[in-house]
């Protein structure tokens, strides 16, 4: 299962020159429904909102969500071996959650702290 990050939507929905390549969409995907919080709040505050909405609620519907529970978020209370911004700490707690679970676990991210972070943790880091 590969995890996306907010950082790998919002290159594909802007276009971006370093953006997934279209299969990635048609794979196993995974994240906290963090990730459309964060999504929804880039495309209003860049004023896409009518020219992206379509786009982004496809994007997310191909995307499997974990919700913010106290289960899935309980890791995120504990230390890290690396220092973690706030919403990293909560997309790291949400895969260690999947992990716990049976799920392999890779992310996909353009975000090098976060990369940096999941490879500390010992979390795969997915091809793009």
């Amino acid at each position: 299962m590969i995890y996306v990050d907010s950082s790998v939507l919002l290159a594909d929905l802007l276009a971006e020159p370093r953006s997934p390549p279209g299969s990635l969409w048609d794979g196993d995907l995974a994240s906290s429904r963090l990730v459309a919080y964060e999504v929804w709040n880039r495309i209003h505050a860049n004023g896409l909102t009518t020219s992206h909405s379509d786009r982004a609620r496809g994007l997310l519907a191909r995307i499997n969500l974990t919700e913010m529970s106290q289960l899935a978020l309980a890791r995120a209370l504990e230390p890290w071996p690396v220092s973690v911004r706030t919403l990293d700490a909560l997309h790291l707690a949400t895969m260690e959650f999947l992990r716990r679970n049976g799920e392999p676990v890779e992310l996909a991210s353009y975000d090098a702290r976060l990369i940096s972070a999941a490879r500390a943790f010992g979390i795969a880091i997915a091809a793009l």
